[in-house]
C-alpha cells in the first residue's frame, strides 16, 4: 500500500461563503510511503510531483477531501479526486460529530504541537519567507502522517477539552483497501 501523505498551503482570500476558487498553491508537502521521504513542492515543479499522487494507492490528509485536494485540483490536468483518499478530519467527524483542529488531536493523541497556523504560513509567503513556509507545511505533513499512523494502530485518536484528554474510537480496518481501480493510472496525459 503507497501511501502520499500531504498537505498544501495557500495565498488569496476566501470567497463569499467560503468559495476555494479564489485560493493559490504556495507550496504542496508531500510524504511518500514507498521511499520515506518528505519533499516540498513549489508551483513550478508540480510537474514533478505529479508522478507520485498518481501512483498512490490512497491519499492522505486532514481537511484534504474539503480543501486540500480541490484547490490542488487547478493546477492537475486530471482528477486528483479519483485517486482513493482518506481525510482524517472526515473520519473524525462523521464519529464524533463535529470537526477538532489537527494542532488539538497531535498535542492529546501525540504530545506535539504544530509549528504554526495557515494565516501564519500566508505572512510568512508574502514576507518572502518560502523556506519557512516549506518547513511549517512539512511539519504538518509528518504531523499528519504521525497521527494517521497513531489511529491505524490503536483504532482511535485523542483529544483535549475541558475536562482533559478524551478519546475518540475510530474504526481503521478499511482505510488501507486497495480499490480496484488503483494500479498507477497516469492522469496527467491528455486523452
Amino acid at each position: 500500500m503507497r501511501r502520499v501523505t500531504f498537505d498544501i498551503e495557500t495565498e488569496g482570500v476566501f470567497g463569499p461563503m467560503n468559495d476555494l476558487s479564489a485560493l493559490g498553491v504556495t507550496v504542496v508537502g508531500v510524504h511518500d510511503s514507498e521511499t520515506d521521504e518528505f519533499h516540498c513542492y513549489e508551483q513550478h515543479e508540480f510537474k514533478d510531483m505529479w508522478p507520485t499522487f498518481e501512483h498512490a494507492d490512497l491519499l492522505v490528509g486532514f481537511n484534504s477531501d474539503h480543501f486540500d485536494i480541490p484547490i490542488l485540483n487547478k493546477y492537475y490536468a486530471g482528477d486528483l479526486t479519483k485517486i482513493p483518499s482518506l481525510d482524517i478530519l472526515k473520519e473524525v467527524k462523521n464519529v464524533f460529530g463535529r470537526r477538532l483542529k489537527l494542532d488539538n488531536i497531535a498535542e492529546a493523541t501525540l504530545g506535539k504541537k504544530k509549528s504554526g497556523n495557515g494565516l501564519d504560513a500566508v505572512k510568512w509567503w508574502q514576507l518572502g519567507l518560502k523556506e519557512k513556509v516549506k518547513s511549517y507545511c512539512l511539519d504538518d505533513v509528518r504531523i499528519t502522517k504521525e497521527v494517521y499512523e497513531y489511529a491505524r494502530k490503536h483504532n482511535s485518536l485523542k483529544y483535549r477539552d475541558y475536562d482533559g484528554i478524551r478519546e475518540i474510537k475510530l474504526d481503521t480496518s478499511g482505510w488501507e483497501k486497495k480499490s480496484p481501480d488503483s494500479g498507477g493510472l497516469t492522469h496527467t496525459l491528455p486523452f
